[in-house]
């Protein structure tokens, strides 16, 4: 009798395991997050328009949008880093919010931080007003020879000037959560870096996502999103030099907050990483495993974003968020809600919530 009793317990606890992980497995299946990313969008006018596609994207399942703002703010605290003479004004980013709350869209505006502070011959605002602040100061006339500037993490004056922009745009936005780019970092430790040669690449880059995850999640009470790129050691998952690190930033993610959420962005399908003998998205559960969230990102290939999406699906674990989409174009109005990963990522996803 004791036996039969003991066999008895052991069969319900695992029925019952059985039905909560069911259970848990639907939830993850669900993936809350439905994000785009979005940019050009950079004054009021804009906003506008993305205003009248809300409803098309609430429709469709999107949830999220990662606005890139960086400098197109209508900035008091430092006016002279304003991007154009027609930035986004307060009252601009309070509307389309308030649109997007009505159909249920969460908005996490993006500040492109450390790195991408120059595209081809242009230097963006902060770096053309503030030289000085530039990590490779007097390297790279007219930009050539480097990818992108970026700002010196050394510097405290960077962040007395930086802080107070990107509290600007988070309370316009009445933002939650706030995107901080980092990604695509490449002198830290340069030669042509005065306050940073011959230093750990690592230890440098953890004291910008360290520096800037206390201003917004310790002070200003928001979560931070990042790019992962940085954090994957291309000697273990080699993605190659842009989705993962060859300079010795990789380090970094032990050094680090894990409950930063972070965006692992792979564009490219299996067959595309042949040569470095890549089969899975091996940073998701990596990233996972070393306790951050993470949201899996994608771009313009359908066929790859399918590949990413159901790799992702795979990892039953609630730190897996979901997908967020990317455009990297000026895609607007019917564009956008025609995007064909967007529409074909997002139909995919709703069969499998069903």
């Amino acid at each position: 009798m004791k036996r039969v009793m003991i066999f008895i317990s052991v069969l319900l606890i695992l029925i019952f395991q059985s039905c909560a992980s069911s259970k848990q497995n639907t939830k993850l299946n669900k993936l809350n997050w439905k994000a785009v990313h979005l940019l050009h969008y950079n004054n009021d006018e804009e906003l506008e328009k993305l205003g009248k596609q809300i409803p098309r994207l609430s429709e469709m399942g999107i949830n999220k949008i990662i606005l890139e703002v960086d400098y197109h703010f209508n900035f008091q605290s430092h006016p002279e880093l304003r991007q154009t003479d027609n930035p986004i004004t307060i009252k601009g980013a309070q509307k389309i919010t308030n649109i997007c709350n009505e159909y249920g869209i969460e908005i996490i505006p993006q500040f492109q931080c450390l790195g991408h502070q120059s595209w081809a011959e242009e230097t963006y605002k902060f770096l053309e007003v503030y030289p000085e602040l530039d990590l490779t100061p007097n390297a790279f006339p007219n930009n050539k020879g480097l990818y992108c500037r970026e700002w010196d993490v050394t510097n405290p004056k960077v962040y007395e000037i930086i802080f107070p922009l990107i509290s600007e745009i988070i309370d316009a936005f009445n933002a939650k959560a706030m995107h901080v780019g980092m990604d695509e970092v490449f002198l830290l430790g340069s030669e042509h870096s005065p306050n940073t040669f011959g230093q750990d690449p690592a230890k440098l880059y953890a004291k910008a996502v360290n520096d800037i995850y206390n201003f917004l999640v310790k002070e200003k009470n928001v979560e931070m999103l990042m790019w992962g790129d940085r954090l994957i050691d291309a000697n273990i998952i080699n993605y190659g030099e842009w989705e993962s690190s060859k300079n010795g930033t990789a380090p970094a993610i032990d050094l680090i907050p894990n409950d930063i959420i972070i965006c692992d962005w792979h564009y490219e399908g299996y067959d595309d990483y042949k040569d470095l003998n890549v089969k899975e998205y091996l940073s998701i559960p990596m990233f996972i495993n070393k306790g951050f969230r993470v949201l899996p990102t994608s771009w313009k290939n359908v066929e790859n974003m399918k590949t990413l999406m159901e790799y992702s699906l795979e990892q039953k674990n609630e730190k897996m968020l979901g997908h967020l989409f990317t455009l990297w174009s000026n895609a607007k109005g019917e564009e956008l809600v025609n995007y064909p990963p967007l529409v074909e990522g997002l139909n995919f996803l709703k069969t499998i919530s069903n």
